[in-house]
């Protein structure tokens, strides 16, 4: 069973921010920063970088405070007697968010899921500045249960395997923009260049978080994107050809039959029938 007392995201503060519970609270607190910040951990304050995250569990000893200029994070107060909780591998430490915006999303949807049921049962809501949040403690339902499920297995996984690295989120963001419009004229330059690296350090990179190549997986994303159109559209080869970044047909033609075995208008004839 969960109960989620307090969650936001996107919350700012100033330089001066510290927060400070010495004996804790009763349930857990989940905090994913954006920024860099300081935290108590065995006596010593300690810089970390921005994108990590920190799991207090009851009654433990709760500071962390602004790195820079500006803080920013995510939160999440909650109790919880799942397992996938309870037997958490790492607890009061602070460890490396491989993808913070995936978890980021994860938090608004929580804080959106959390702010409907208490408007359902007229639980108390309120807006920090700068910040979206809602309070009231909210018991599990199976939307919560399996969101919070889905965060937990993530931050799991960046624990048990060691997975984030420097350049992660900057990689996991460029993967979704060519995912999401594999048709731009992507090159291997302009993309070291919006990731401020060379070329041949952003392919070594590339090749090692994703197992392909930057091309190969805009080559893979046009295609998938070119089976979906011939698939659903009433469009031309010219056409499909065209939209998913190809100036030549014929480039298209060859690369679309090494890539499914099959010439694209067999293929769409091979749907429709």
């Amino acid at each position: 069973m969960n109960y989620i007392h307090f969650t936001g995201y996107d919350a700012v503060h100033s330089g001066s921010f510290v927060f400070n519970i010495p004996d804790g609270y009763d349930c857990y607190l989940l905090v994913i920063t954006s920024t860099p910040a300081r935290f108590y951990i065995d006596g010593t304050v300690t810089q970390y970088p921005a994108h990590h995250a920190i799991l207090y569990p009851p009654r433990h000893k709760i500071w962390y405070a602004a790195g820079t200029d500006r803080y920013e994070n995510d939160w999440l107060r909650f109790s919880s007697d799942e397992s996938f909780v309870r037997n958490f591998p790492l607890l009061g430490r602070p460890f490396p968010v491989s993808d913070p915006d995936y978890c980021h999303r994860l938090f608004q949807l929580l804080t959106w899921e959390t702010s409907l049921e208490a408007g359902a049962s007229k639980a108390y809501r309120h807006i920090i500045t700068s910040a979206h949040a809602n309070s009231g403690a909210i018991q599990d339902n199976p939307v919560l249960s399996q969101l919070l499920r889905i965060l937990f297995f993530k931050l799991r996984d960046d624990v048990l395997n060691h997975t984030a690295s420097a350049h992660d989120h900057e990689l996991l963001a460029l993967r979704r923009q060519i995912s999401s419009n594999p048709q731009l004229s992507w090159n291997i330059r302009e993309m070291a260049q919006q990731l401020h690296m060379s070329m041949g350090h952003l392919q070594l990179l590339y090749k090692q978080k994703f197992g392909v190549s930057c091309m190969d997986d805009v080559i893979d994303f046009r295609l998938r994107k070119a089976q979906d159109l011939l698939i659903y559209t009433e469009h031309s080869i010219a056409e499909v050809a065209e939209q998913c970044g190809y100036k030549n047909v014929e480039h298209f033609y060859r690369q679309f039959r090494k890539y499914t075995g099959i010439a694209p208008g067999k293929f769409k004839k091979g749907i429709h029938q």
